[in-house]
């Protein structure tokens, strides 16, 4: 049982999409609400998505740059809470978590989309150049 879920735990971070799907198509068939269900699924597969883009960088650079995804997190939330702070005066910090939250998803899921161009182009490079 134990193999079984971490297979599916492999599965979800190696492609995070099929992850935002079957959240998403669960959420909308218990809720009838496509935006809730669009937001779960966004919300879910945020952490996939970072998860998998650290470990195409693994893969690509054969290098850990965790320390570096960390600090990026690090830094946007503190722009969010800043930015929200000039603009609101107070800081709703469940706002501002959903905010960076979901922008989160969106650098995440554009890094995921280029690393796996990257990643598909290095590796054709390397067996055209016989490498």
């Amino acid at each position: 049982m134990a193999e079984f879920i971490s297979m599916i735990a492999a599965a979800f971070v190696t492609v995070p999409l099929a992850g935002y799907l079957i959240v998403f198509i669960f959420s909308k068939h218990l809720t009838k609400n496509h935006r809730r269900s669009v937001h779960r699924a966004i919300d879910f597969s945020t952490l996939l998505f970072i998860i998998s883009v650290h470990f195409l960088i693994m893969i690509i650079c054969e290098k850990s740059f965790l320390w570096l995804i960390m600090l990026i997190l690090v830094i946007l939330a503190l722009t969010f809470v800043v930015i929200h702070w000039k603009y609101r005066q107070e800081v709703d910090f469940l706002r501002v978590f959903r905010g960076y939250w979901r922008f989160n998803f969106l650098l995440f899921s554009l890094a995921y989309v280029v690393l796996i161009v990257l990643g598909l182009f290095q590796r054709v490079f390397w067996q055209v150049a016989g490498l």
